[in-house]
């Protein structure tokens, strides 16, 4: 639980803290924060699932956890406590980055992505996300953290939705109205194609 906790503060942490440091050195140029952005992201991620793997499974994400309970790898009330333990994880990320960049500790997103397309957006990368873990798991098992981090890289740029994929960072990015936030009116068609591209990953993989 406390591997889930302190990866999830790590992986929020990144996505934030990366945002707002793009939006800075870059004069604004959404591009250039945007690439900062996801390199930032694609390296933590390979690094906290190479450190918390053998550990807790290195998930981060509600999505991965609920697929590994359909999977039976995971009871009932390990995976409600791993997502309260990302999510826990997640909002204390955001409060921290927001006192270290010194801006508002306490902020609700205006950032409004969109709508149905947005949820297909996200239904697609989660997803992908889910059959890139199942996948390379059963394959090459000691590839998943790099092939998850590259997913995610390029994600980020085939994804209109940036390739959320992940409820807990979802909830989290509600509350900074910074670089990577989400506003409240976009938040159900993020977390409805994160569910969705979830179960379909895991259905997919059944199949084979």
């Amino acid at each position: 639980y406390i591997s889930e906790f302190i990866g999830s503060i790590f992986l929020v942490a990144t996505v934030i803290g990366s945002g707002i440091m793009g939006v800075n050195m870059s004069g604004g140029n959404d591009g250039v924060a945007l690439l900062g952005n996801t390199i930032a992201t694609g390296a933590i991620l390979f690094v906290i699932i190479k450190m918390f793997g053998s550990v807790s499974g290195a998930h981060f994400n509600p999505a991965v956890s609920m697929v590994f309970f359909l999977r039976k790898e995971l009871d009932f009330k390990n995976l409600l406590t791993y997502i309260a333990y990302q999510m826990l994880g997640g909002i204390l990320a955001v409060f921290t980055i927001h006192y270290i960049f010194e801006i508002a500790i306490f902020q609700v997103s205006t950032n409004i992505r969109g709508e149905i397309p947005l949820l297909v957006s996200e239904i697609i990368a989660t997803m992908g996300l889910i059959l890139t873990i199942l996948f390379v798991r059963k394959y090459d098992q000691s590839s998943v953290a790099i092939a998850v981090a590259l997913f995610i890289t390029a994600g980020y740029w085939f994804t209109s939705s940036t390739s959320f994929a992940n409820p807990a960072v979802t909830i989290a990015r509600l509350f900074t109205d910074t670089f990577t936030g989400i506003a409240p009116i976009s938040f159900i068609y993020f977390i409805l194609g994160q569910l969705i591209g979830a179960i379909l990953g895991y259905y997919i993989f059944k199949i084979f």
